[in-house]
């Protein structure tokens, strides 16, 4: 009978290798939807365990359907979908494009000064915060310096997930599998952690893994950009528009001065022409200093008009209104221009070409009153065969001119039954909805110091933030649900379903024993080594926080017989499980950086890797120094 249940058991353990190792050829081969993986795996091992149950000594079966889907309903997968949907409404609000603002403007113009004051932020605030709404609130702001710096985003969001990781290892509080080796230490009567006691050892770490952040994983990850930045970047990224602004009393721009005869208060955007009451001033503009109520008349790109309007969008285009409100019309609404506060609500920035059967060549934007019968206000027009040097009012529409537009959804989407302009809808763009930016901040706020300060779980913070934000009107339900990363969604399950099923049927318990069986003999040193690799390699596969259960019981075994500190095998789990690195299912917040940096799986070993091995180095040398063996 015991002869039975043994094979019984081995063979519930070598087929939950089969299904692991099979997920994750068909995650690295991408050629199936990496949600269809991810639920052909639960169904299969759902299937598998439903007629080969694991039962326990009163006959219920451990990896029944009801624990295999516990995953879905699974805390940290909750509080990561909330804080996906908190992002989103930062990122909506432009909260978090004024802070990357801030931290660009403190950088100064060096990409590695950059990447190093937000990742070194990213590791301070990790050590003390729950790592995922870390990553969730620095992704725009990586996207941010990625666009300010014209790198690809997939060079930086993967170092922002390690940084995260990194951060971690640092203090008690830094990661759940961190306290769940203490508390399986004080299970096991033996000394817990104080909240400082692996703090040496997780700094030198993290600042290994820092320099290599900056230094190597740039040069290791490839270059990817999704479809749409594609299409954007290569259709409209470079081009200028010539674009009019107004400057309001309230404006950076108020009191700056050109030197040498360049304006350099206006950053990239290149000043054509400068409108004061009746006067042109035109270049160069020697002395010339700005006050409030100038139009200035520029060249820019789209990109350099869209930071401008998020930045200061009542300081730099407070009259805009107004100078379409003269307007020549020959329709019922002549001369008149209803009230709509342009710069509030949704709004949405778009293209819009003049075709050659329009009835606005020749005309200009005041005579056509574009404003009055579109509700849109245009922000810019490019002119592809001349630079015009011109009031932008002033200048008279030809076939081909592509205008910038701004405009209620409602408002942009009606324009597909105007004749007289072509709505090109693939460069349709939200803009930041900067009335609700305090409000998306105090929120803000609230759910990290409620978390922080373990008022209530990170769970109920950060679905009542995700809630509020809706309730309050900063997101509504589409966009919140838009949030939502279907990927995450199902492929946190299925990696909890694997690590649940490793652990039940011994599979992690084995593949330990095994490796550091071999080494039977060695010494506390090499042993230590050989434990921490052994586990690294595991929490790439299974849950941290079921490994970290898994093999503080063996680290104790281990250090006991070696006659070695307890506390070094015990560091040697919490740093292992903080390891994972190689694979997009090993920690969630790799699974938040995939979208962003357009990653394909196997993209995490080849940085993930070689910043193991590092580690690995580095701790086989530093720790086993550091606690005296």
């Amino acid at each position: 009978m015991q002869a039975a249940a043994a094979t019984s058991t081995d063979l519930h353990m070598w087929l939950t290798f089969a299904a692991i190792l099979g997920a994750f050829a068909l995650y690295a081969w991408e050629k199936i939807a990496i949600e269809v993986t991810s639920l052909g795996v639960l169904c299969a091992m759902m299937a598998f365990f439903h007629f080969f149950p694991v039962p326990d000594a009163a006959g219920r079966n451990l990896l029944s359907p009801e624990v295999l889907l516990s995953g879905f309903s699974n805390p940290a997968l909750i509080t990561v979908l909330a804080l996906l949907v908190m992002g989103q409404g930062m990122v909506r609000t432009g909260v978090l494009d004024t802070a990357a603002h801030h931290v660009l403007k403190c950088c100064g113009a060096n990409v590695w000064v950059a990447g190093f004051a937000v990742l070194f932020a990213v590791i301070a605030v990790s050590a003390f915060l729950n790592n995922i709404p870390v990553v969730v609130i620095f992704i725009p702001i990586m996207q941010a310096l990625a666009d300010r710096f014209d790198w690809p985003a997939s060079k930086l969001m993967m170092p922002l997930s390690f940084a995260a990781i990194l951060g971690g290892m640092t203090t008690l509080i830094g990661s759940g599998s961190n306290l769940l080796v203490n508390s399986a230490l004080i299970g096991m009567n033996e000394t817990p952690f104080a909240f400082f006691d692996f703090t040496v050892p997780g700094l030198v770490l993290a600042g290994v893994g820092l320099a290599y952040l900056l230094g190597v994983a740039p040069w290791i990850l490839p270059k990817r950009e999704g479809m749409a930045e594609t299409l954007v970047k290569g259709s409209t990224g470079g081009k200028q528009y010539i674009a009019q602004i107004a400057v309001g009393p309230d404006s950076h721009l108020v009191g700056e001065q050109a030197v040498g005869g360049i304006f350099s208060a206006l950053g990239n955007m290149t000043l054509r022409m400068v409108q004061r009451a009746e006067q042109a001033l035109l270049p160069p503009f020697e002395n010339y200093e700005a006050r409030a109520g100038d139009v200035l008349v520029i060249a820019a790109t789209r990109k350099e008009i869209q930071e401008a309007l998020a930045r200061d969008p009542e300081g730099l285009f407070p009259d805009l209104k107004d100078a379409e409100a003269t307007v020549v019309t020959d329709g019922p609404d002549e001369g008149e221009d209803t009230e709509i506060p342009w710069h509030e609500g949704d709004r949405v920035l778009v293209e819009a070409m003049i075709p050659p059967a329009s009835r606005f060549i020749g005309q200009t934007l005041a005579h056509v009153g574009f404003r009055a019968k579109t509700n849109c206000l245009v922000l810019g027009v490019q002119r592809r065969s001349r630079m015009i040097r011109a009031a932008m009012t002033d200048i008279r529409l030809q076939p081909g001119d592509v205008l910038l537009l701004q405009g209620r959804p409602d408002d942009v989407r009606a324009l597909r039954a105007n004749t007289d302009v072509l709505l090109i809808e693939w460069s349709a763009e939200e803009l930041p909805a900067h009335h609700h930016a305090k409000r998306a901040g105090l929120v803000l706020l609230a759910v990290v110091a409620a978390a922080a300060s373990g008022l209530v779980p990170i769970v109920i913070a950060g679905l009542s933030g995700a809630a509020a934000l809706v309730g309050m009107g900063v997101l509504n339900v589409r966009q919140a649900m838009r949030a939502i990363d279907t990927k995450i969604l199902t492929m946190i399950p299925a990696a909890l379903a694997m690590g649940a099923a490793m652990h039940v049927t011994g599979g992690a318990h084995f593949v330990a024993h095994a490796v550091i069986g071999v080494f039977d003999g060695a010494g506390p040193w090499t042993v230590l080594s050989i434990f921490f690799i052994t586990m690294v390699v595991l929490t790439n596969v299974i849950s941290s926080k079921a490994m970290a259960v898994l093999f503080t019981p063996i680290a104790v075994d281990l250090a006991v017989s070696l006659n070695a500190p307890v506390e070094a095998f015990a560091v040697a789990v919490v740093f292992a499980a903080n390891c994972s690195f190689a694979s997009p299912i090993g920690y969630q917040t790799n699974l938040l950086v995939m979208g962003p940096g357009h990653y394909k799986f196997i993209d995490f070993a080849r940085a993930g890797i070689p910043l193991i091995l590092l580690i690995w180095l580095v701790f086989s040398l530093f720790v086993p120094w550091y606690y005296g063996m």
